[in-house]
């Protein structure tokens, strides 16, 4: 009997675990309007963990953008094409040109003009990041005449620091690596940037370190072009169950990412 019980229960298991499949299946105009090409073109930002980093030896590829949107892919039961940019401007323009499918990028009121989001899945925060050796020793430090913060060009951390700073010099560069290069240089004398893109770049620049604090919180979201609507629901809900499940936090914790939380905004 207790064969029979243990059989019963495993191929109850199975049922249940079809059926979770089953409906986790979008509708045939949800995958074509999602994946219009047969596959999920999933435009990721590399550098960022909260999007892509390739290992330099490996080449393994991790972050949050890429692991949601390798699983949303397994799930639509699409291939995933992972579409790499060097800029976020790279990323948006490629965006409203239809070039992807979906990517994950901080909310702000413009680009809800060209994309429809998904729930928030992620709290990021705002920081800065100084040199070694730097005078400045604390966010009350920063927003000071002469000091020069340099910052990624049409990105989320231009459009919150832009009106936030008012005393100091803003310096721009077309990338996060462009932007790092004017701190390297000695043309800026803070980054500022979301904390898990400046924890990153501080490997590159030693004795750098990430101011402690956070100036505010960019939320982060799964976009869309506009014009999908008839996906936008089974996306939305991808990303609801991707936070009640674990796979974000498994994804925060498999990039190693510092200076963002899992949103519990609906």
């Amino acid at each position: 009997m207790r064969t029979i019980h243990w059989l019963m229960t495993g191929i109850l298991g199975l049922v249940l675990a079809g059926c979770a499949g089953i409906s986790t299946a979008p509708t045939a105009q949800a995958r074509q309007a999602l994946a219009p090409t047969g596959k999920l073109r999933v435009g990721l930002l590399l550098g960022s963990p909260t999007h892509v980093i390739k290992d330099a030896v490996s080449g393994e590829m991790k972050g949050v953008g890429f692991d949601l949107g390798k699983e949303l892919a397994r799930r639509m039961g699409v291939p995933f094409d992972p579409i790499i940019y060097p800029s976020i401007p790279a990323l948006l323009d490629s965006g409203k040109a239809g070039h992807w499918d979906v990517t994950f990028i901080g909310v702000t009121p413009g680009r809800a003009k060209d994309f429809d989001f998904a729930p928030t899945h992620l709290e990021v925060e705002f920081g800065y990041l100084v040199p070694g050796g730097s005078s400045i020793s604390t966010m009350a430090d920063v927003d000071r005449p002469g000091v020069r913060v340099a910052l990624q060009e049409r990105s989320g951390p231009d459009v919150f620091f832009s009106p936030l700073l008012k005393n100091t010099v803003l310096v721009r560069a077309s990338s996060n690596p462009g932007t790092l290069d004017l701190l390297k240089s000695g043309r800026a004398d803070v980054m500022g940037s979301i904390k898990p893109i400046l924890f990153e770049l501080s490997k590159e620049l030693p004795g750098s370190r990430v101011l402690d604090g956070r100036p505010g919180i960019d939320p982060h979201a799964m976009a869309m072009p506009k014009g999908r609507d008839p996906g936008v629901t089974y996306a939305r809900k991808f990303i609801e169950n991707a936070k009640s499940e674990g796979l974000v936090k498994a994804a925060i914790e498999r990039v190693g990412m510092r200076g963002a939380l899992v949103s519990t905004t609906q």
